[in-house]
């Protein structure tokens, strides 16, 4: 029984880890081809860039979501221990593989873009007119409302496409909303893997710091004020 419940833990943190990783190739790969399609700093691009974003979180969601919930982001990962929607033993593992998804698909984004990249392979950025200070706040305030769309759906959506389309539609519309001032950095593993294969490490700790706060709040907040007694108890 031990060893059976271990083999199905691997295989959850293993579907976070590709998850992970496919969510940290696509995800930038539209960042990074903005400047080569002539769409920085327009609204096309932004709907591009959150409709991949969006679109590759449902998928994932879609496809992985009934085996390991398909977190996807050490934030949320947090939050989901916070709320007991995942058990706590897992928190670690999870954002263990789901770094290193990220970090591995930042390194692979550097084998595809090793040249003609002017976006430090899609590395999240804060607008000229945003401090760190504000940056964090705008990051956690992101997270909160992402983490909260992800509890409600694991909550209380039954229906995998239907949670893949509420948590995917709300990260693009995060993106569309906050992205021109922070980048959206929401997932830390989206923003650590590009960041350490381009050695870009400029504001790194706001898209580390405010994730972690808006998880958090979030997953406080809906332990002690939604969960039902049903889906409050740790899945085994």
């Amino acid at each position: 029984m031990a060893n059976g419940l271990h083999r199905n833990d691997f295989k959850k943190c293993v579907l976070e880890l590709l998850g992970t990783y496919v969510l940290v190739v696509a995800g930038p790969t539209s960042v990074i081809l903005l400047p080569m399609l002539s769409l920085s700093h327009t609204a096309e691009g932004l709907v591009l860039v959150a409709l991949t974003f969006g679109g590759t979180v449902s998928a994932i969601i879609f496809i992985i979501g009934e085996h390991s919930g398909a977190v996807i982001n050490p934030a949320l990962a947090l939050a989901a221990a916070s709320a007991r929607l995942i058990r706590k033993d897992l928190l670690v593992p999870y954002i263990l593989f789901q770094t290193t998804g990220g970090i591995l698909a930042g390194l692979t984004l550097r084998l595809i873009y090793a040249s003609g990249d002017s976006t430090n392979l899609g590395s999240t950025e804060l607008a000229n007119s945003i401090s760190p200070s504000a940056g964090i706040a705008l990051v956690a305030m992101g997270t909160f409302l992402l983490a909260l769309a992800a509890l409600a759906a694991t909550a209380w959506i039954r229906r995998t496409s239907v949670q893949a389309l509420s948590v995917g539609g709300t990260l693009a519309i995060l993106i569309l909303l906050i992205g021109p001032l922070t980048g959206a950095g929401f997932n830390p593993a989206r923003s650590l893997g590009p960041a350490v294969a381009s050695g870009h490490f400029s504001n790194l700790s706001v898209y580390v710091i405010g994730p972690a706060i808006g998880a958090l709040i979030a997953g406080l907040l809906f332990e002690r004020i939604c969960v039902r007694p049903s889906v409050a108890s740790p899945p085994k």
